[in-house]
């Protein structure tokens, strides 16, 4: 099955939206005390990303082998992600980390995406 996954943060919250055929399903959350306020907005898109797939997993809408279209409205997160950049960031590298392992254990086909932040349906939801 293919999903679109649309995520954002800030150093308050984080949310995400993902698409599957004719469903859309809509989360937000606030931080946990361990990052409220801790984080920079680009480490809280990591952790919404993170969070957003493993949710999607749990709830079992996101299968082994699906192909997820992940959209993001960072350029610098595109590049990390897709040219297999390290980042001197070293919360992002460990959030990267947990992400390939997540990706690599449920075989997931992903499709990283460029859009511009007016494009990205989560942010409503922050």
């Amino acid at each position: 099955m293919e999903h679109t996954l649309f995520f954002n943060g800030n150093q308050k919250r984080i949310s995400w939206l993902i698409q599957s055929n004719d469903s859309t399903e809509e989360q937000e959350r606030d931080h946990t005390y361990k990052y409220l306020g801790k984080v920079t907005n680009e480490q809280s898109k990591y952790i919404a990303l993170h969070v957003g797939i493993f949710w999607s997993i749990g709830r079992f809408i996101i299968k082994n082998e699906d192909t997820v279209n992940v959209m993001l409205d960072s350029k610098s997160m595109y590049k990390h992600l897709t040219e297999d950049i390290e980042n001197s960031d070293e919360f992002i590298e460990k959030r990267t980390w947990y992400l390939k392992k997540l990706i690599t254990q449920r075989k997931l086909n992903i499709k990283y995406h460029l859009i511009e932040p007016k494009d990205d349906l989560a942010t409503k939801l922050l």
